[in-house]
């Protein structure tokens, strides 16, 4: 029996605010897709200072919440969320949105391909193939994307997604300072100072009426540049 491989550990980590509309049906999905997966998981849901039921929700379903007093934003919601399954020693974290975006088969994916690979961390693309995601949203998350490149040197096509995969290794020496969205490009520059290894995988572009009224915009992303740049110029010159 001291032969016998350990199944691996996964925690599934999904940022929260406000998304009582939406959650319960979002977890029902994940785990109807994990029912027949052979690895143990955890949900751990962060509620990120939200104004409705989304926490009670959530606790409802039998997942993990752990609760921010005041809304703080998605960089630092994510961070708590690895910081949880980094303490309780997960092999694999992966992060996806609350909003429905995400099929729950590209959750599944994401592990399989991190568990099968040498990769720290792997992102979840929509843009491979870009077919049902909104013009404007292509084109702002490519903008960013190249601005990413430009600024930190690091290449990925979807560098704003919310689906990502984190190594054990990754889940210890990956950390930000960024505590909204711009976190998504800062992680990488974050990632490849480290030295750990960046890919990608493609993943669907999941739009409804709910989901496009949720998370950033192009006009988010003028602000997302000018706290990158002038993250990289201070420490530049520190």
């Amino acid at each position: 029996m001291s032969g016998m491989v350990k199944p691996l550990k996964i925690a599934i980590v999904i940022p929260a605010f406000n998304e009582a509309r939406i959650i319960g049906s979002v977890i029902k999905n994940l785990k109807r897709a994990l029912a027949q997966e052979k690895f143990s998981y955890e949900i751990i849901v962060i509620d990120d200072g939200s104004a409705d039921d989304t926490a009670t929700i959530c606790k409802k379903e039998k997942t993990t919440v752990i609760s921010h007093i005041l809304n703080s934003g998605s960089g630092s919601a994510t961070a708590t969320g690895l910081s949880y399954a980094q303490q309780q020693e997960y092999d694999i974290a992966i992060t996806m949105d609350a909003d429905g975006q995400h099929d729950a088969e590209d959750v599944i994916g994401g592990i399989n391909n991190m568990a099968a690979s040498r990769v720290d961390l792997l992102i979840g693309s929509r843009l491979v193939n870009s077919e049902g995601m909104a013009k404007t949203k292509v084109i702002g998350n490519k903008g960013l994307s190249m601005l990413t490149f430009m600024i930190f040197g690091v290449r990925v096509t979807d560098s704003q997604s919310g689906l990502r995969v984190f190594s054990k290794k990754a889940l210890g020496q990956l950390k930000w300072k960024s505590s909204g969205y711009e976190f998504c490009s800062e992680m990488l520059w974050r990632a490849k100072q480290q030295g750990l290894v960046i890919d990608e995988y493609p993943i669907k572009a999941i739009y409804t009426e709910y989901s496009k009224s949720r998370g950033q915009n192009n006009w988010n992303g003028i602000n997302i540049i000018k706290s990158l740049v002038k993250r990289r110029l201070v420490e530049l010159f520190e």
